[in-house]
């Protein structure tokens, strides 16, 4: 008996804006998967998105950090009969707050709530669904290369999300499956403005902001090539080589002297 081909989907979280808003329409110039699994909080921007992508879509509005929405998703891809093959999942949901860790309370209980433990549930969840040629892209940071202060939680975060990447591209390898750990430099998003960082980007995150198009176009062509990180300026290299050759607490004591 012939079995109907795979239902092959591109599964992108925090879908309505910012860098997940970019893969989107980048990925809808593809012809490798069959159909968009799109999540955020906010169904009316996903609504509008939807309408101008070729690919057909689903929409899955709610917080991927909430057990109920998790449990929605797990039974909607069990009880498919479609089968479906996650072709793509592109982890662009996530926050940080800019201040002091001990000023910002619950916010560095959350960041790590989204940032970490929701992004490592979401692959568990999906992994069973992935399969030869699947890719997951896990949306770091230049952050994860040192820790910031000002912005403790996030960059802890962003290391934890750069470490699970790498090792899971390593686990996967054998069955065929790639990880990458996208890490732009702060982008021209609205993040800026919900981290309170909008009115000055500060300390090392100087060094050049970029456009969300850039970084999506040059992980998608650094993925096509089986590459684990991707790095999109030649700012973001220059970080990671001085969290290779400085020590630590000068570079915390860099940022706490001029941020």
């Amino acid at each position: 008996m012939v079995q109907e081909p795979r239902l092959r989907l591109a599964f992108i979280t925090g879908a309505s804006s910012g860098l997940g808003l970019a893969f989107c329409l980048e990925l809808d110039r593809r012809d490798d998967f069959d159909m968009f699994y799109l999540v955020s909080r906010r169904r009316d921007l996903l609504e509008e998105l939807a309408n101008n992508l070729r690919h057909p879509v689903r929409l899955f509005p709610g917080d991927v950090t909430d057990p109920v929405w998790q449990a929605e998703l797990a039974d909607d891809l069990a009880d498919s009969s479609t089968r479906p093959l996650i072709k793509y999942l592109v982890q662009s949901a996530g926050m940080g707050r800019s201040g002091l860790a001990a000023d910002l309370g619950q916010a560095n209980q959350d960041t790590v709530r989204l940032n970490c433990l929701a992004l490592t549930q979401m692959i568990q969840l999906t992994l069973p669904y992935m399969d030869k040629g699947s890719h997951i892209l896990n949306i770091a940071s230049v952050a994860a290369f040192m820790p910031q202060h000002g912005f403790a939680s996030y960059a802890a975060s962003k290391a934890y999300v750069l470490s699970y990447s790498r090792a899971l591209h390593s686990e996967l390898k054998a069955k065929g499956i790639s990880c990458m750990a996208v890490c732009p430099n702060p982008m021209e998003t609205e993040f800026l403005t919900k981290s309170g960082q909008s009115a000055q980007v500060k300390g090392f995150k100087r060094l050049g902001v970029e456009s969300p198009e850039n970084v999506c176009r040059k992980a998608l062509r650094k993925l096509d090539r089986g590459k684990d990180v991707s790095l999109s300026n030649g700012a973001a290299r220059l970080v990671l080589a001085l969290s290779k050759l400085l020590p630590h607490r000068l570079v915390l004591w860099f940022e706490r002297k001029f941020s």
